[in-house]
């Protein structure tokens, strides 16, 4: 009995210095890992620290170089605009001496055309006086009729000479300032009757379809206007008879009509006065206007 002691006591004391040892050698196992998460754990916040700070500096420097380029942009467009204000300033002065050479040479241009206007004026007296002068020619050498009863079934005594072309046209023209419509009409319509072939014809014609349209004979005008491009081709009132063609047919409700003689003013006299009144008509009727074109230039042979 006593030797079975000292073996239990070895037996219980031997497998619990073995687990001590064994649990001893766990810890300093778990200790070397955690050292080692440790470290590591050190290593990758060194690692990222590192990396913020590379990062921060990249950002730093992305600001600094975006003032940079702000700063460029802005004294470039100073300067851009410095250079423009002095161009145009050195523009202004050129562009007024011009406007001023423009003003001259317009005013020039209409004392010119007041003048050409005179002298055409002038050129078309001077044919009516000589157009008289030879229809006085023509009757002074006419054989004298007849005197009257020197046979029973003679013809009647003929009327005087007509009277001058420029006398007729003229009063004829004051009685249509004046308002005489009619008067102005029948003077004229004699004009015409004897003066058919001179320069002034197409103006006789052309006021006779003026007193019409005045007059509200809207149908007349317009055979009137017809008549002084069909009949005498293409003169100086050419562009106002077909302007005024045009109004006719607009007062007359025929506005397509109307529209077509515009247009046919604008593509056929597109630099007379007229023209700009036929853009307007076109206009105000919802039509379409063509811009002006330039004549077409002649060929060299």
């Amino acid at each position: 009995m006593k030797h079975c002691k000292p073996i239990l006591f070895f037996l219980l004391v031997i497998p619990t210095v073995v687990l001590a040892q064994k649990t001893g050698d766990v810890v300093k196992e778990i200790s070397r890992d955690l050292a080692q998460v440790d470290q590591q754990v050190k290593q990758l916040q060194t690692s990222v620290e590192r990396q913020l700070a590379e990062l921060k500096t990249l950002v730093q420097q992305s600001i600094d170089n975006s003032r940079q380029a702000n700063t460029s942009v802005a004294v470039l467009d100073s300067g851009i605009r410095d250079r423009i204000n002095e161009q145009m300033k050195n523009l202004v002065g050129p562009v007024a001496g011009l406007n001023g050479k423009l003003d001259q040479m317009t005013s020039e241009f209409q004392s010119v055309r007041n003048s050409m206007d005179d002298l055409t004026s002038r050129m078309k007296r001077l044919e009516a006086q000589v157009s008289d002068l030879s229809s006085t020619l023509k009757i002074m050498q006419a054989p004298p009729g007849p005197p009257p009863g020197a046979s029973g079934s003679g013809p009647s005594a003929s009327g005087g000479p007509p009277p001058p072309a420029e006398q007729l046209y003229q009063n004829a023209l004051r009685d249509r300032s004046g308002g005489n419509l009619d008067l102005s009409m029948q003077g004229f319509s004699e004009y015409l009757k004897y003066y058919d072939k001179t320069d002034l014809a197409p103006n006789a014609q052309f006021y006779i379809g003026m007193n019409y349209y005045d007059k509200g004979d809207f149908p007349s005008a317009i055979t009137s206007f017809d008549t002084v491009v069909e009949k005498y081709g293409e003169t100086a009132k050419s562009p106002d008879a077909t302007y005024m063609k045009g109004m006719a047919l607009l007062k007359a409700g025929q506005r397509n009509e109307a529209g077509k003689e515009f247009l046919n003013v604008i593509q056929k006299y597109p630099k007379s006065e007229v023209a700009p009144k036929a853009r307007e008509r076109r206009k105000e009727l919802g039509l379409s206007v063509p811009s002006a074109q330039a004549a077409p230039r002649k060929k060299k042979r």
